[in-house]
């Protein structure tokens, strides 16, 4: 499956911005998704994940209360609703996806968990 993560850019702290990842396999809705983010000179960190069913969905403590991820299976696609963005939070973020034959609840925080990743989007924020 090829994974196309968009909707990047610089913005100023306390903006808010909203990726998306668009899956060109119809059989998207089977996939627990997740939402990385590396910024320079750190390793990849866990952001957000979500069951393939839409619930439940977990944040990474950083960034809970401000980011929230959501899927529309119909379109294919999953999103990353940020809020109240932080300087802190620049980063080049990256879609994730885990392969079929997993429950419906499942999700996963761990980037090696995931089968198929995206090519990632840039996101700055700064004044």
């Amino acid at each position: 499956v090829q994974l196309q993560a968009s909707g990047g850019g610089l913005v100023q702290p306390g903006d808010s911005l909203t990726l998306s990842c668009a899956a060109s396999d119809g059989t998207f809705s089977r996939y627990p998704m997740g939402w990385f983010r590396q910024a320079p000179g750190k390793e990849r960190e866990f952001v957000a994940a979500i069951s393939y069913r839409g619930s439940p969905r977990y944040h990474a403590n950083s960034v809970r209360g401000r980011f929230t991820i959501s899927r529309d299976n119909a379109e294919n696609t999953i999103y990353l609703q940020m809020n109240n963005l932080k300087p802190e939070d620049t980063a080049v973020y990256y879609c994730a996806a885990k392969g079929q034959g997993v429950g419906g609840s499942a999700y996963f925080t761990e980037a090696a968990q995931y089968d198929y990743w995206g090519q990632g989007t840039q996101v700055t924020v700064s004044s």
